[in-house]
């Protein structure tokens, strides 16, 4: 009685043809990996299309606002939206709308430079603490929590009467409000990465403390540095308002959404649009900078890539 003997088919199974498919396929670009994450969430499209309008808007400014936003009209004092003031007008005759879209100029330049002049001194600090370690690091680390303790909004309230107010002044006051948050997420970060491997291999070849902070360091702590700063976007952004409603910050004429917030209020029961409108732009500006945040740390973290969920 013969035998039976089971052969394999020469013919490729599904797994094989998966096999050939995955090695043929040429690789996906990090740049077209970091979009796909970017974009994956409907609401962090969302506010990334708000903070292009914004932009947009605030670079435009004089082409889009119908009137000039220090234009007195004393004559159409506190007047209801109409067709020629679609918003209405303030107090002193003012056109509400052009107004709100030339304080979204201020917004996004205080809390541009804010957060960039902040970044960048709390950064530098943190990355020489974390590297240099002994008696550097700790003196830094305890001013860092020093000045931590203190609640941010009265921290800003000492600077701004410092720097005695203006556009200069506040954006110092908010840049030192929140360089210390900085310090510390650098340092953490050195503290980590110079434990890798090709830090102790530089070091092993003799390499210079500039070079190895500089290029092997500060490059692979960037990634949680910028999502950081697009986080605090939005409250140094807040923290210009706060200000402003305060009477501390920007003065008049210059159109900042909090002044505008400060000015409306006290006839909130009459013409409530003096204060409803910026203060709604005031929240989705920092609710859409939190979104880009909240996407550019999905893009960016290799441990949160394709775990977001709508």
């Amino acid at each position: 009685m013969s035998e039976y003997v089971e052969t394999k088919s020469p013919v490729a199974d599904d797994e094989d043809f998966e096999i050939l498919e995955d090695e043929l396929l040429p690789p996906v670009s990090e740049f077209k990996r970091f979009l796909k994450v970017f974009f994956k969430r409907k609401v962090v499209i969302f506010g990334f299309v708000v903070v292009v309008l914004i932009v947009l808007m605030a670079v435009f400014a004089d082409l889009i606002a119908p009137y000039d936003p220090d234009e007195l009209d004393l004559y159409n004092v506190l007047a209801p939206p109409s067709a020629e003031h679609i918003f209405g007008t303030d107090a002193l005759g003012r056109d509400l709308l052009s107004r709100i879209i030339h304080g979204s100029r201020v917004a996004l330049m205080v809390g541009v430079s804010a957060v960039f002049i902040s970044a960048a001194v709390g950064a530098s600090i943190g990355l020489i603490a974390g590297f240099m370690e002994g008696i550097i690091q700790t003196l830094l680390m305890r001013a860092t929590d020093a000045i931590m303790a203190i609640p941010a909004l009265i921290f800003s309230l000492i600077l701004v009467q410092v720097f005695r107010g203006g556009l200069l002044g506040v954006v110092l006051a908010v840049s030192f409000t929140f360089f210390p948050g900085y310090i510390r997420l650098m340092n953490g970060q050195v503290m980590s990465a110079k434990q890798n491997d090709y830090v102790m291999a530089e070091r092993s070849m003799g390499a210079k403390r500039l070079r190895i902070m500089y290029r092997h360091i500060l490059p692979n702590c960037m990634s949680p540095l910028i999502v950081s700063m697009s986080m605090m976007m939005g409250a140094s952004i807040m923290m210009e308002a706060s200000l402003s409603f305060l009477g501390l910050g920007l003065k008049p004429p210059i159109a900042s959404w909090g002044e505008m917030c400060n000015v409306g209020y006290r006839y909130l029961l009459t013409r409530p649009l003096l204060s409803l409108l910026p203060g709604l732009a005031i929240m989705l500006l920092v609710f859409a900078c939190n979104m880009v945040g909240d996407g550019l740390r999905d893009a960016l973290d290799p441990k949160l890539r394709g775990t977001s969920t709508n």
